[in-house]
């Protein structure tokens, strides 16, 4: 065998790879909607998947890791949904409350509010040591650091503000998945974050 048809065999067997965990994450997402996470077996899975429990580990290593794949691919929808707000806005500071309160939002969405708000926490522990909150936590403080600096908010520490805010809207979410009437408790969620985040503002004059 030569270069190229190596080069050719890897490269399938790299598709495969990646479309048998695609097939994976797809039906686990569905499953872990539905069922929940402790409910939805691996053999449902697998055969939702038309795969084998092998091709599970192999590619996973388990359950847990699977609804970790699940909860990164829910996360970087988030995030694209979050920065499409932001980008939109008015002003820095808007965008800045708009993505908190899209966020928050989120957490009336099913798949946001079982997977990521309520069994994600349980089975991957809390939320804001996940790996993926610290590119979110940076990109606040680098946002409260030029709003700092253009004299929108008040001289802060920026990743104190950016821990507080991001953890604001994270509790909000949280507080919405859990609630008997999640529709009810939006809107005070909402108003309360913008009142607390408000705070920081810089006063006029």
């Amino acid at each position: 065998m030569d270069k190229f048809e190596e080069c050719a065999v890897a490269s399938k067997r790299t598709q495969m790879m990646e479309e048998t965990r695609a097939k994976l994450i797809r039906a686990a997402r569905k499953a872990f909607a539905v069922k929940g996470y402790a409910a939805a077996s691996m053999d449902d899975i697998t055969a939702e998947a038309g795969l084998t429990r092998g091709a599970l580990y192999h590619n996973f290593g388990g359950k847990q890791g699977l609804l970790q794949a699940v909860v990164d691919q829910i996360d970087d929808e988030m995030v694209a949904k979050m920065l499409a707000v932001h980008d939109r806005a008015a002003s820095p500071w808007e965008g800045l409350l708009d993505e908190g309160v899209v966020y928050i939002e989120m957490a009336l969405e099913s798949e946001v509010q079982r997977i990521m708000l309520l069994d994600g926490p349980a089975v991957l522990g809390d939320p804001s040591q996940w790996p993926n909150q610290n590119a979110c936590l940076l990109r606040t403080a680098q946002t409260i650091q030029a709003l700092i600096d253009e004299g929108v908010v008040k001289p802060v520490d920026a990743e104190a503000a950016a821990r507080l805010i991001n953890g604001a809207a994270l509790n909000a979410a949280l507080w919405i998945a859990a609630a008997d009437e999640p529709r009810t408790v939006l809107p005070k969620a909402i108003d309360a974050f913008r009142q607390l985040a408000s705070g920081l503002l810089k006063a006029e004059g």
